[in-house]
């Protein structure tokens, strides 16, 4: 049996509504920040609960920009996580700040207790990671800013859907990042990202810094970039978002079954701790496995496309060498990436194809049937 690692030909199937709504844009011409666009901001301030939200081109920049609006820059260092996608660094390094990497904890996720050792007289910000669509311990990052006199802007690219305790992630910081990459929860047809925040004038920043700093179409207030994000896929995105909550249903009854399931491998398979009033997005579904690479084979050539995400910290990456991490330096995240399996839990897996997967794991450990393939 074959279960796909992506979903996108069977999210996809049923393309009408969407070339409908490109087509409405088309016709009214209204392309440049056209009306899919605040159309679209609102759907994400309805499902965060944020006040404002600003459409931007990718995630990417939505964390740059979070960084550059909120004085980000050159002689700054900000504090993330070490085993995070490239990105998050980038972004960093993007509004010439210095990437300040610490090491994570059991549920996958930097350690706040690090955090906190790791800040210095040129730390600026904290930039925690909602990784693979589990929250970060939010409530311990913002007690170290507070004491620091520090920003705190979240990377929750991989996490809308998340929440702490009822309240969205991207909601806790001076400003929160997502992505609508074709992969994530809530995806276009190419590029596109979105900035949350609760502040006035931030957001208003925000608004200008993404469309060259304009006013007006005659007056700039300072010199900005072109971050806007697309009116067509702003389209897409508002057409798939009515279907939003049915998407994070099932990924959590297809998780739920992996992890009922997968409990019982324990110590051979680990799962990441989730804390209560956690709600994972679960963007990706990762876990601990011991001999990973043959299990990832196994998996493969019984055709489960299970994958290996991100397997060279960011800190051991060549972009990082200027920094002078050295290998040692983290040593749970090093550890953790030579262990880490992604498995399959889109929104599109037929209860067999979940079963498949969990007795293909079992197998793999001589433990039988783990899951009932149904």
């Amino acid at each position: 049996m074959k279960v796909p690692f992506s979903y996108l030909s069977r999210q996809f199937a049923n393309i009408k509504p969407y070339l409908a709504a490109i087509t409405r844009l088309v016709r009214s011409g209204d392309f440049t920040l056209g009306y899919p666009v605040p159309a679209f901001e609102k759907n994400i301030r309805r499902i965060t609960g944020a006040r404002y939200c600003i459409g931007v081109n990718s995630g990417t920049d939505a964390l740059i920009l979070s960084l550059k609006a909120a004085g980000v820059g050159p002689g700054d260092e900000v504090i993330t996580a070490a085993n995070t996608f490239y990105a998050t660094a980038g972004a960093i390094a993007a509004v010439g700040a210095r990437p300040v990497f610490v090491d994570v904890n059991d549920s996958f996720l930097m350690d706040p207790a690090l955090t906190e050792k790791a800040v210095t007289k040129k730390t600026r910000a904290i930039m925690p990671v909602h990784y693979m669509g589990l929250p970060a311990d939010m409530r311990a990052f913002l007690d170290i800013a507070k004491r620091n006199k520090l920003i705190v802007i979240e990377d929750s690219c991989q996490a809308l859907g998340a929440s702490i305790n009822g309240k969205s992630v991207g909601t806790f910081g001076l400003a929160g990042a997502f992505s609508f990459h074709p992969l994530k929860n809530l995806n276009v047809w190419g590029d596109a990202g979105a900035i949350v925040t609760n502040n006035a004038a931030l957001a208003e920043r925000l608004c200008k810094l993404r469309n060259h700093g304009l006013v007006h179409r005659d007056e700039i207030e300072f010199f900005g970039v072109n971050s806007r994000l697309d009116s067509l896929q702003a389209a897409v995105g508002n057409v798939l978002v009515r279907h939003f909550p049915e998407i994070n249903r099932r990924k959590h009854v297809n998780a739920e079954r992996y992890n009922a399931a997968f409990a019982r491998l324990y110590p051979r398979v680990r799962l990441p701790r989730i804390d209560r009033g956690l709600v994972h997005s679960y963007h990706l579904y990762m876990l601990y496995a011991e001999k990973r690479d043959a299990l990832l084979k196994f998996l493969i050539a019984r055709g489960v496309e299970a994958k290996i995400h991100y397997p060279l910290p960011l800190h051991l990456q060549k972009a990082s060498r200027v920094y002078g991490y050295k290998r040692g330096d983290f040593p749970v995240c090093e550890d953790q990436v030579r262990h880490y399996i992604t498995l399959p839990v889109h929104q599109h897996l037929t209860n067999r194809e979940v079963g498949f997967v969990i007795d293909s794991v079992a197998a793999f450990y001589g433990k039988g049937r783990a899951g009932a393939c149904r």
